[in-house]
């Protein structure tokens, strides 16, 4: 199920975390053939999403890896569609994506839902290591290999909540020149 929480963060706190994100560069971290821009995230911060997830989803969550990242029109431009099936050698459960930077760009944009023309909407629990490769190295910026299936849209202080085997990407391909800024976290 995909959960949609607006207003996640108060006031305060959304305000103090994007004046961090905008006072310090954004490393690049090279994985693989594919480089992200990111800041790391802190304990306080990652328990702060934890707790809010928790009390949303019903159940009490583990953290597996947490980052802020950033996109502009210039770097992370790849469609890069993909399922977080397999993080850090774990299988996390689920995956939180919280939109904190204000946004220039008109028109629809957000994270993208795919399904695969040969495995559907998300990747099976018994695919190989091998399969996983292949479509991350291969098929993930080759859209004629996908159907794009709903793109929830972005909005600030916006948290998107979903299964970590569901196959998508940021919507467009690109963010715009002051930065998509977004937290990320994988958790079980």
């Amino acid at each position: 199920m995909i959960n949609i929480i607006d207003n996640f963060l108060d006031s305060d706190t959304y305000t103090s975390i994007y004046h961090k994100l905008s006072s310090n560069e954004f490393t690049e971290i090279p994985v693989g053939d594919k480089s992200f821009w990111v800041q790391f995230s802190n304990e306080e911060f990652d328990q702060l999403v934890l707790d809010k997830i928790s009390e949303a989803e019903g159940v009490g969550r583990r953290n597996i890896l947490s980052f802020f990242r950033v996109a502009t029109d210039k770097v992370d431009t790849d469609w890069r569609i993909h399922s977080d099936a397999i993080i850090n050698g774990e299988r996390p459960d689920r995956a939180l994506v919280l939109y904190l930077s204000p946004s220039s760009m008109q028109g629809l944009h957000g994270t993208a839902f795919w399904k695969h023309k040969e495995l559907g909407d998300c990747l099976p629990e018994d695919v190989s290591f091998n399969k996983f490769d292949e479509i991350l190295l291969s098929e993930s910026n080759n859209v004629d290999k996908w159907d794009l299936h709903s793109v929830v849209g972005y909005k600030v202080n916006r948290a998107l909540c979903y299964p970590c085997n569901y196959f998508h990407s940021k919507y467009p391909n690109v963010g715009w020149s002051e930065g998509r800024m977004v937290y990320v976290m994988f958790y079980k």
